[in-house]
């Protein structure tokens, strides 16, 4: 299962307790897969075009915390050639008809308005019914990348105006969330870290949250030692790379100048090297009576490198 369908399992099974909140979810379900058709005697039916086992069961049962409507699970096929598979949730003008007033649709009009612009602000007007409009959106078009890979989560729109309405319903949360366009969708999207967590966090998936947290800490604590290794093979090579120059030019004196023509600081200095190649500056000091520290090797070695260029010119 994959980050996303697991976080989509925790929302499915969280619920609120309170009736408001339940209807604010109830509205994010049918303003994001909602679908109010007729049967072939002409029966208003309420369907829920998806074939996600998490919506479905969520779905029927805020169904029946708020109306108390208990009905098995039926698909029908309403748009033949097209692969649109729908699940029939309440058939009946009156009880559709009670559903649609209830989330404030109103109508089916009404219900078509909010699948392009959003659900009626009255029905989101608490801060509890956001989170819970944000839990049910993310279920019906939410996704989340894997986080060991990288960051991301978003919501895919059908309509730019409902895009914005959920970019500010996240933003109300003080989450930065961006919209962009992705074909013929509208993509509202977070990418930080943090952000994500917030998120998880208010739509109430919180062992979603504490499984992203430890990737996270993971990934960082990774790539810290590997920044940490980085940097000092750098450092290694850059001692190296130094100490082999410093060699070529005391062989290049001793060679073409000689050690006995050298003060005899330098001179002891230039042996020093040749005797430890690998030694840093701070331990080449640390050798000589009285101990010489690395400011003061570094300026011996570099009086030794002014030699050997004079002698190549």
């Amino acid at each position: 299962m994959s980050f996303s369908s697991e976080v989509k399992e925790e929302l499915s099974k969280q619920t609120s307790s309170s009736r408001h909140c339940q209807l604010a979810e109830l509205a994010a379900l049918l303003c994001f897969l909602g679908r109010l058709e007729a049967d072939g005697q002409g029966t208003p039916v309420l369907c829920l075009q998806t074939e996600n086992e998490a919506v479905i069961r969520k779905c029927f049962t805020l169904l029946e915390k708020t109306f108390n409507i208990n009905t098995g699970v039926s698909q029908i096929s309403l748009e033949e050639g097209k692969g649109h598979t729908y699940i029939t949730l309440v058939k009946g003008r009156e009880e559709v008809r009670r559903i649609l007033q209830a989330v404030k649709f109103q109508d089916e009009d009404g219900m078509k308005m909010a699948a392009r612009t959003g659900p009626n602000p009255l029905i989101i007007k608490n801060a509890c019914c956001k989170r819970a409009f944000l839990r049910g959106a993310f279920l019906c078009i939410g996704s989340m990348s894997d986080p060991e890979k990288s960051y991301h989560m978003e919501f895919v729109c059908a309509c730019e105006e409902g895009a914005k309405q959920l970019r500010e319903l996240i933003q109300g949360f003080q989450v930065e969330a961006k919209i962009v366009s992705r074909k013929k969708y509208y993509v509202v999207y977070l990418k930080e870290g943090t952000g994500i967590v917030d998120l998880l966090n208010i739509m109430e998936a919180h062992v979603s949250l504490m499984n992203f947290e430890n990737y996270r800490i993971v990934k960082e604590m990774r790539n810290s030692i590997n920044r940490k290794v980085n940097c000092e093979t750098a450092n290694i090579t850059k001692t190296v790379n130094a100490s082999s120059r410093q060699i070529e030019d005391i062989l290049l004196i001793r060679e073409h100048y000689g050690f006995q023509n050298l003060p005899d600081s330098l001179r002891e200095t230039a042996e020093l090297r040749l005797e430890y190649p690998d030694a840093t500056l701070k331990e080449l000091g640390q050798i000589l009576t009285p101990t010489v520290g690395k400011s003061g090797m570094n300026h011996r070695l570099r009086k030794l490198s002014e030699i050997a260029d004079r002698l190549r010119k």
